[in-house]
């Protein structure tokens, strides 16, 4: 067993408007991020099944082409290899739960989120 405090746990600017906080476990990676009002993940796709549980604000989804918006209390699903991209309407808090884990983010191959 291991035990995280969030707060302790290195927290990655990514770029002026997107950080993250991650854990990754032996088959899942959980991360926490904060978008700023208008970030923009760009339209991407990965082999990861994904959830996003908005904790904090409003964010745009559009996932395969249909568009979601979440607020807090409220989680969308990703299904593996779908194109998706997000865009922050407010400043949010999520939670995102990804498995297998996110070995292109262990490798440093996420230049999609730093720029």
């Amino acid at each position: 067993m291991k035990h995280y405090r969030w707060e302790e746990v290195a927290r990655e600017q990514m770029n002026p408007l997107f950080a993250r906080r991650v854990i990754h476990g032996e088959r899942l990676t959980l991360a926490q991020v904060y978008l700023k009002k208008g970030c923009q993940v760009p339209l991407h796709s990965h082999e990861n099944e994904q959830i996003s549980n908005v904790h904090q604000g409003r964010l745009r989804f559009e996932i395969g082409g249909r568009e979601q918006v979440v607020g807090p209390g409220e989680a969308v699903h990703i299904p593996s290899g779908v194109p998706h991209l997000a865009e922050a309407l407010d400043d949010c808090v999520c939670l995102d739960i990804f498995t297998p884990i996110r070995e292109d983010w262990l490798r440093g191959e996420d230049t999609y989120l730093r720029r």
